[in-house]
């Protein structure tokens, strides 16, 4: 693979995972993050760190985003020594983080203004599968610079999907697979919970569903926190999953698409937040066997 000097911004869990994996693909790695000691395992394999996104991107082909939400990535790139205005001519923008569609497609406009391209390019998959390299990723804009972006995706995942010209499309691609997700949870916490008050044992219940009509990661691995009522290692905060839900929201009102279960997820992360409970965001999946009474 051809090396690129590559700008990685926003080292969480995800975003370090990401970030040493295009390093491991030797390429030439810039790192920022708002909070700088969690570049320091980064610099120490050969990153440099940057004190600003402007700095971090000065000399970039490509740029990397993982941020929170639609405020930290509005910040990181409009905001003061934000990277749009910094970001050389021709270069490409991958914007990894789970955002509005509208808050992509607004970011991509203001990189034309500046001859840059955002990509949107969300990632499927928890910590653990990004170290090991093994996200599914979802990709939508301007045709050029998805062909151009696809072979450093390569080091991310095990799979790229194309979604199009849009910049928003791929956000909602993101948005949706979240929606399934939870949606996935809170049946396997009612069914599990019912079985239970059946006098069925979950775990019994889990692995038999689990070896034959739902024989998926997806089960298996939220179906096993779910069964054995203990969320940890924590993939995604609460917070974080409320804060999509709510985006999934936002779109369904915008497109007149009634949703009546992403309602029941977000009210059920609201009360998990609420209660400040920690761990994975399937903890929600207490609010129905706190409902049953156990």
């Amino acid at each position: 693979m051809t090396q690129h000097n590559i700008a990685f911004l926003g080292l969480g869990n995800m975003g370090e995972a990401m970030a040493k994996n295009l390093l491991k693909a030797g390429h030439r790695l810039t790192v920022y993050n708002r909070t700088a000691s969690k570049a320091a395992d980064l610099e120490k394999l050969g990153a440099t760190v940057a004190a600003t996104p402007a700095a971090a991107v000065a000399d970039a082909a490509f740029v990397f985003s993982m941020v929170t939400d639609d405020a930290a990535l509005l910040e990181l790139c409009l905001g003061p020594d934000g990277l749009v205005a910094a970001l050389p001519a021709g270069a490409v923008h991958a914007s990894c983080s789970t955002v509005a569609p509208d808050t992509n497609r607004r970011l991509a406009e203001a990189h034309a203004q500046h001859g840059s391209t955002l990509v949107a390019t969300p990632v499927f998959g928890k910590p653990d599968v990004a170290t090991a390299a093994k996200l599914w990723l979802a990709a939508s804009g301007e045709a050029d610079a998805r062909q151009r972006l696809a072979p450093l995706l390569e080091a991310l995942g095990q799979g790229v999907h194309d979604f199009g010209d849009d910049p928003g499309a791929a956000s909602t691609v993101k948005l949706c697979g979240n929606f399934m997700l939870g949606a996935a949870i809170e049946a396997m916490a009612e069914a599990f919970t019912l079985a239970q008050k059946s006098g069925l044992a979950r775990q019994q219940v889990y692995e038999f569903f689990t070896s034959t009509l739902f024989n998926t990661p997806i089960y298996k691995g939220y179906g096993k926190l779910v069964a054995e009522r203990h969320y940890q290692p924590v993939g995604a905060a609460p917070a974080i999953i409320r804060k999509d839900m709510r985006l999934v929201l936002d779109e369904s009102r915008t497109h007149l698409v009634p949703m009546p279960f992403a309602n029941i997820l977000h009210d059920h992360l609201s009360t998990t937040v609420a209660k400040g409970e920690q761990g994975d965001w399937a903890g929600f999946a207490e609010r129905i066997t706190d409902g049953a009474g156990l």
